[in-house]
Order: C-alpha cells, then sequence, then structure tokens
C-alpha cells in the first residue's frame, strides 16, 4: 500500500494531484476552498488537519476548518478527518490549536465522521500515547482506540506529492 498526502494551496493542482493519486490519499487541509474540495471528492480517504493555518478566532465560534456542512459532505463521501499530533508538538499556539481540534472532534461525532490521529511526520509516537492524547482531545476511549487504529500509516511508505 502506499500513502499520497497532498500539500498544496491551488485548487486545480489539487484535483490534478487526486486524479494522478493511486491508493489512499492523504489531503492536507487548511483553506475554506482545499477542505471543501478534499471533501467534495470521493476519491480522498482523510482530510489531515483542517484547522491548519487558520486565521484568528471569531467572538462566537472558533475558526477550526470544519463546520456542519463539511462534516455532513465527509460523511456522505466517507472521507475522514485526521489529526496531526506533529502539529501540536510544532506550534507555537498549542492552546488555540488543541481547542479547534476539540471543535473538530465535537463536529465528527455530532455527523459522525471517523476520525484519525497519527503523526504523519517526523515524530513517531506509542499509539497509547495518542490514545490517551484523543481522549483530552474529548474523544471517549472507544473513539480514540478507532481513530489511533485507523490504518498503519507509519509503518507504510509515505510519498508526499508537492
Amino acid at each position: 500500500m502506499e500513502y499520497a498526502i497532498i500539500r498544496t494551496k491551488n485548487v486545480n493542482e489539487l484535483r490534478k494531484s487526486i486524479d494522478r493519486a493511486k491508493d489512499i490519499i492523504v489531503v492536507e487541509g487548511g483553506d475554506d476552498k482545499i477542505n471543501r474540495v478534499a471533501l467534495e471528492n470521493k476519491k480522498v480517504d482523510i482530510l489531515l488537519s483542517p484547522e491548519k493555518g487558520r486565521g484568528p478566532d471569531k467572538t462566537h465560534y472558533r475558526n477550526s476548518g470544519l463546520n456542519q456542512v463539511l462534516c455532513k459532505l465527509a460523511a456522505k463521501n466517507k472521507i475522514a478527518i485526521g489529526f496531526n499530533f506533529d502539529d501540536i508538538i510544532d506550534s507555537k499556539d498549542r492552546s488555540i490549536l488543541m481547542g479547534r481540534m476539540m471543535q473538530n472532534v465535537r463536529f465528527c461525532r455530532k455527523y459522525k465522521v471517523r476520525i484519525v490521529l497519527d503523526c504523519f511526520g517526523k515524530y513517531k509516537k506509542d499509539k497509547k500515547d495518542l490514545a490517551i492524547f484523543a481522549q483530552t482531545l474529548g474523544m471517549t476511549p472507544g473513539e480514540a482506540k478507532q481513530a489511533v487504529n485507523f490504518k498503519k500509516i507509519n509503518e507504510e511508505i509515505v510519498k508526499i506529492i508537492e
């Protein structure tokens, strides 16, 4: 199995990369347009870090990258929402990022969207540590176990398309 992590800021490049990719497709989110296009495409398997690179939070809600419309699209197209533990380690504003992740966990639970939690980069963490972190984000122990055991991404070849 080969995994493709697609990192781009251009919607047209994203569509072309999704069409070229094989097997499991992981799209790194962040921008509203990128998140929307990734969740509309049925070939995508995981939208990774929709809360990444967002602007400041609004007065009455967090700018977390997900809303009810995007969660309904993810549930309809069977796309999982991924949380990258490496983002927490590298972040300067961990509290803001974790608050956005917590909001996204609540959205995913409400709309029955599958959640993935893993280290998609340079750091390696034990599954037990990741499950405890998932519970810190507000997941139940059962949800945390499912999120950590989604697929063994760290043990497979990761191909990065930029």
